[in-house]
């Protein structure tokens, strides 16, 4: 049997990997392809925020992926391939994963590398990663996942360059693109707003070879590795010290997700007092606001 070609989709939160995904969902060219999502926190929202067909969409298990993500890998491929046996999907030849913004993309790349019960049937062909442009400096420095997302990937889209209008803007674009290529040589970078981009690019790689990139990728990989064995003896792994193993809504000691769920409309008022209110009282310590909201003033269209 021909393996099914996994690609993996990363970038930090906000960054754009939904609305990327969603443009590979409406393209035709891929209309046999598979998606696994992965959200922070107890509630994803991702099934209704990507455009997709009822057919199309997977979505894990949500929460801390350096705590799950081999288990819910493993079954969430299990998964699309039980459904389509069963007829309950169409028949698919490539599956894409979407991790959530804040996963360290080593134990991911890791599982479906070497995991047995994967590499069987499926086969990694690349790491694709978003880098917004507008904040794409300041989280490289702050947040290191960020640094490994990028250091990892087989190509890097950059996204919001609409917003970088200005020359001042595109210089600082520029200075993001040449940052990105001296933190992985070996990346294509390109801009999702130039009408040169290709999608089809995107997917056409190789198989993802380990052996290939830097040292301290090959580092965080060995990492990984060694967290993985511990894990199948019964060992709590990893750096994170976490004492949450299943909590949903907690990733490390300094990010945790909070979900708010109203029973009833809320004016435009309230809502942008609150989301004003919200940004003053956190600033910078506040990551992302996401959400499906109902207004009063638009009854019945959330």
């Amino acid at each position: 049997m021909t393996r099914i070609p996994v690609t993996l989709l990363t970038g930090f939160l906000g960054s754009g990997k939904s609305t990327l995904l969603s443009q590979v969902l409406r393209n035709p060219l891929f209309y046999d392809t598979a998606v696994i999502v992965n959200e922070f926190g107890e509630v994803g929202l991702d099934d209704f925020l990507v455009g997709h067909s009822n057919e199309q969409l997977i979505e894990m298990t949500t929460g801390c992926l350096c705590c799950t993500i081999r288990g819910d890998i493993r079954q969430s491929l299990s998964m699309l391939l039980e459904r389509r046996a069963n007829g309950d999907i169409p028949a698919f030849n490539r599956v894409v994963i979407e991790t959530t913004g804040i996963a360290d993309p080593a134990p991911v790349i890791h599982t479906l590398a070497v995991d047995p019960l994967v590499t069987d049937l499926f086969i990694i062909k690349g790491v694709i990663t978003t880098v917004d442009v507008i904040n794409g400096d300041g989280t490289l420095d702050t947040h290191p996942e960020c640094m490994k997302q990028v250091a990892m990937a087989d190509s890097i889209v950059l996204t919001k360059t609409d917003l970088a209008e200005n020359p001042v803007s595109k210089k600082d674009v520029q200075r993001l693109a040449d940052r990105l290529a001296s933190i992985n040589p070996g990346a294509i970078i390109q801009d999702r707003n130039d009408p040169a981009f290709s999608l089809e690019g995107l997917f056409n790689t190789d198989q993802y070879n380990p052996s290939d990139r830097s040292a301290e990728v090959r580092e965080w990989l060995n990492a990984a590795a060694y967290d993985a064995e511990n894990e199948s003896h019964g060992h709590h792994h990893n750096d994170h010290s976490h004492d949450h193993v299943f909590d949903v809504n907690r990733h490390g000691k300094d990010i945790q997700a909070y979900c708010l769920v109203l029973e009833e409309p809320i004016s435009t008022m309230k809502f942008t007092t609150a989301l004003e209110l919200l940004i003053a009282d956190k600033g910078k310590k506040l990551l992302r606001v996401k959400g499906v909201v109902h207004l009063e003033e638009m009854p019945g269209r959330p």
